[in-house]
């Protein structure tokens, strides 16, 4: 038989344990995500970032209502296997991932987990999702046009610096994506008449030396690849590419918009509000089979002609009459 005093007793300790319970269920209530890349923190993290502040608008904050858990492979795209394992191991809510051995990898490692992809190439024949339109299973996301940009990045530098007939190219060459990339480089060449010069940087020390051997190597002009460590040096390739009078197109808007001559791409930041959106939709139950893989619908030509004035070069007007945006 329960006493009156036991009956208080128990109630107020009920009453004491339920902002504990709550607490309890709402910290395991919080999203947790994967987050696969290459490279490291210090050189990759421009991407990461980029989510980030894309989550905020739909209201999440990584360490508040959502965790992020970030597994980084280093150049070693080998690793991804056992990293999609021992992360699906800790069954996340999804898995965001940035190239395309990373995608296979956690593909191969859960049916059941949704995973949202942002990689370089195409998605289909890589065999990552059955079409664009139906990607079927639980991998959907986005994926860039980059490859199919790099004869208009050529032909755009050559209308820029006519003169031009040395193209360097800035690699990173531990991108999972480089060596795809350079192939697609050479082949344009082959296609225009012009030479590429490739010129490594695996870290942001290595810009200096790279962009002064492209001068003393006698490079006309310059492109950078849109991998995400080079996508966060725009701070310091801007100043490089005036100091060494490179002339420099860019994949990325935020390279103009920081002083750059020009770039013939799209935002990454406002890329990675779509991958954003589709982490926020499967959070909400949308299966990825439903959502079909996104690719950027607007390719945007960005024009600095303060840059222009810096590395000594007349913008020709037809050149920025197909610009979508000039500054200065």
């Amino acid at each position: 038989m329960v006493t009156r005093r036991r009956l208080v007793l128990l109630t107020a300790a009920t009453l004491a344990a339920r902002p504990l319970a709550s607490f309890a269920q709402g910290a395991s209530s919080i999203p947790h995500i994967g987050y696969l890349s290459v490279g490291k923190p210090e050189t990759n993290a421009a991407f990461l970032g980029a989510l980030k502040d894309a989550l905020r608008e739909y209201g999440y904050v990584d360490g508040k209502n959502i965790t992020i858990d970030v597994r980084w492979a280093g150049s070693a795209a080998y690793e991804f296997p056992k990293l999609a394992a021992t992360l699906v191991k800790e069954n996340p809510a999804a898995i965001v991932t940035t190239c395309i051995p990373s995608t296979r990898a956690a593909k191969q490692a859960t049916r059941a987990i949704p995973v949202v992809m942002s990689v370089d190439g195409d998605p289909v024949s890589a065999g990552l999702v059955a079409s664009l339109a139906r990607p079927g299973a639980n991998v959907t996301g986005t994926s860039t046009l980059f490859e199919e940009l790099i004869p208009k990045w050529l032909e755009l530098i050559r209308l820029a610096v006519p003169q031009s007939r040395n193209i360097a190219v800035l690699r990173n060459t531990e991108d999972v994506a480089d060596p795809y990339f350079w192939v697609k480089f050479k082949q344009a060449s082959e296609t225009t008449g012009v030479n590429v010069m490739s010129f490594g940087a695996k870290v942001a020390e290595d810009l200096d030396g790279a962009l002064a051997a492209m001068r003393k190597q006698s490079a006309d002009a310059l492109i950078v690849r849109t991998d995400a460590f080079l996508a966060g040096q725009a701070a310091r390739l801007v100043p490089l590419a005036q100091l060494n009078r490179l002339p420099a197109i860019y994949g990325f808007s935020e390279f103009p918009d920081a002083g750059g001559l020009m770039s013939y791409g799209f935002s990454f930041r406002e890329y990675y509000k779509g991958v954003a959106k589709y982490v926020d939709a499967v959070l909400k139950g949308t299966p990825p089979a439903d959502l079909p893989v996104q690719q950027p619908t607007k390719i945007e030509l960005v024009i600095n002609l303060e840059s222009a004035r810096k590395v000594g070069i007349v913008m020709p007007p037809q050149l920025l009459a197909r610009a979508d945006r000039v500054i200065g």
